[in-house]
């Protein structure tokens, strides 16, 4: 029986923010007796430099490292991490807005944890970014910090109201250049008031349209928004239908376990529908592979089989489990203001910059 080990010399999870370099990605070619809780370092992508706290250790060179507590030493990282944040360079933005409609029906996979971090890492990557929380549940507001109570300005509004997004949008209080439209209980039945309605599938797609915000650069110059994120709720309902008409690209979170490859059938020809009949623009342009687990061969083969498929689609990036991108939502936050040198993080942010560079490059 092969031993397994935890990795005595790297701090535990709690413990993190991580302190050295390591790229947050599973190594392929470890031994599989050298299993770590997270996944382990691999070749970080080509062009991608990833900074951690310890990177930014000179930013504090006063700092008692020999007789700080451990719950000083953490804070501190966390606090060095959050300047990095600030101090990262501000990538290229896209030509016009960008509009990702992320779904996928089966629920759990990470849909909305993945929506509300790769928006605030493109945000923290100098991208302006609104994310449009259409799912009844309200999670992506809760973890993006705004109030969605009953009777809060929301996309009820908008879909229901016709009231403009900009005027039922609020900024992020925990990241600069997010703006989110929050989704209260309300939109629950949004779904029966919209039937009479016609052309109850287009309502989310004029409003974008409408935005102020929403276009080109030609257009609208610095003040336009590089890309909107509408976070769907886990059914292929009407709600979901409007999210598919008004969006240009598609980001689908696969859980690195077999029954998440289940019904990822059923949700590709419903985006064939759409495209047939609706919106001929929509492209499932990513696919992000989550709660990876490097211990298990499973994990590994679940995401050789997506890759074998999708291709270029698939990031390369994978977003391991992690406690701490559990937890923030708790704290009204996402991982990456939470605890922004954890590896949960750190992977959110390389899949942030694999999304930048694909939409420059196109």
């Amino acid at each position: 029986m092969s031993e397994f080990s935890t990795g005595a010399e790297r701090p535990a999870e709690r413990e993190y923010p991580q302190d050295d370099a390591s790229h947050p990605q599973g190594a392929a070619d470890a031994p599989r007796g050298d299993v770590s809780r997270e996944t382990e370092p691999d070749r970080p992508l080509a062009g991608y430099p990833v900074r951690t706290a310890a990177d930014l250790a000179v930013a504090a060179p006063d700092f008692d490292h020999d007789h700080a507590t451990p719950l000083a030493r953490a804070a501190e990282h966390v606090v060095l991490a959050r300047q990095g944040a600030r101090l990262r360079p501000a990538m290229a933005r896209p030509d016009a807005t960008r509009v990702f409609v992320v779904a996928n029906q089966k629920g759990g996979v990470g849909k909305t944890t993945s929506t509300v971090n790769v928006a605030a890492a493109l945000a923290q990557l100098g991208q302006r970014v609104l994310v449009i929380d259409l799912d009844p549940q309200g999670n992506a507001s809760t973890a993006l910090g705004v109030e969605h109570r009953r009777g809060v300005a929301s996309t009820y509004d908008a879909l229901v109201d016709g009231v403009p997004l900009a005027e039922v949008s609020t900024d992020s209080p925990e990241v600069e250049n997010l703006t989110v439209v929050p989704a209260t209980i309300d939109l629950a039945g949004a779904e029966i008031e919209l039937v009479s309605v016609v052309a109850r599938e287009g309502r989310l797609r004029k409003a974008i349209v409408g935005h102020p915000q929403v276009g080109t650069a030609a257009e609208l110059g610095e003040d336009r928004l590089d890309y909107v994120f509408i976070d769907c709720p886990p059914s292929l309902g009407l709600l979901t239908l409007n999210a598919l008409v008004a969006g240009n690209e598609m980001m689908i979170p696969i859980q690195a376990e077999y029954y998440a490859l289940e019904g990822l059938g059923q949700l590709l020809e419903t985006v064939e529908m759409v495209k047939a009949h609706l919106n001929p623009a929509l492209d499932v342009s990513t696919i992000l592979v989550t709660m990876y687990d490097a211990r298990t061969r499973l994990a590994a083969g679940v995401a050789d089989e997506v890759r074998d498929h999708f291709g270029d689609q698939v990031l390369k990036t994978t977003i391991p489990r992690s406690v701490r991108v559990s937890e923030a939502p708790s704290y009204g936050q996402t991982v990456m203001t939470y605890d922004p040198g954890s590896p949960g993080a750190l992977s959110y942010l390389e899949a942030a910059r694999e999304i930048a560079i694909k939409g420059v490059a196109s």
